[in-house]
């Protein structure tokens, strides 16, 4: 099979993080990219679910800047880290 050159532009953090996730997978960026790409065109869609976080929410981040607001100051209670049982 003929090969084909794909240049991409990503921010170099996320390049950084990619390479660093996929070579813990055992694997480099191309393997991944051409998974992903495979995996695409033989279902005919995104392989995953696109949407928004809602943790990102403009409401949900207003919240946080004024909690950590109020810690600065000296108000409010800070929370250890709950673990999510890993």
């Amino acid at each position: 099979m003929a090969q084909a050159l794909v240049n991409i532009r990503m921010d170099e953090d996320l390049k950084r993080d990619l390479d660093k996730t996929c070579q813990e997978l055992g694997m480099n960026m191309t393997t991944a990219i051409t998974i992903f790409a495979k995996k695409m065109t033989r279902e005919k869609r995104i392989p995953f679910d696109v949407s928004i976080d809602p943790f990102y929410s403009e409401s949900n981040i207003a919240h946080l800047e004024r909690g950590v607001k109020a810690l600065n100051a000296g108000e409010g209670v800070e929370h250890e880290l709950i673990e999510d049982g890993e």
